[in-house]
């Protein structure tokens, strides 16, 4: 009979096993987005509840429900960052057009907004829009050094 035996060996002489400590490294090196993560989740929990923080989901349900599924995105966003970075790393800008889009949306989405509502947007929309830029900045720092260690 067989030995089916399930003994765990040492990895070390697999012949795959400078390339996947080199894989590692440089994943590990690449983290630096995590100093965003948790910003941008925040901005997106923020978004999320700012209607009724803010009192005006009564009187503009359309942006309160815009606001609500921006945030959600937000948060999925900052969720993707965290599990897998150097697959999110390419939707850095697409938040910051999500940014200037939260700017724009008080006129768009929204009736008549008043400077509550016009104030709270700027600065959502501003700080998701600055958060994308540095998560876009650490992105191609990044893929510039993987690029030299090939």
């Amino acid at each position: 009979m067989s030995n089916v035996s399930q003994t765990r060996g040492d990895i070390a002489g697999h012949p795959d096993a400078p390339e996947m400590r080199a894989r590692y490294s440089r994943m590990l090196n690449g983290r630096d987005v995590v100093l965003v993560d948790g910003p941008v989740f925040l901005v997106g929990l923020y978004c999320a509840v700012s209607p009724w923080t803010i009192h005006f989901s009564g009187s503009q349900p359309e942006l309160a429900t815009h606001h609500l599924i921006v945030g959600v995105a937000l948060g999925l966003l900052a969720l993707g960052f965290t599990v897998a970075p150097e697959r999110m790393y390419g939707l850095s800008w697409a938040m910051c057009a999500i940014g200037a889009w939260l700017v724009l949306s008080s006129w768009i989405v929204g009736t008549d907004p008043d400077a509550g509502i016009i104030w709270n947007n700027a600065i959502i929309g501003g700080l998701t829009f600055l958060l994308g830029l540095a998560c876009a900045a650490v992105a191609m720092r990044t893929s510039r050094k993987v690029g030299r260690e090939k």
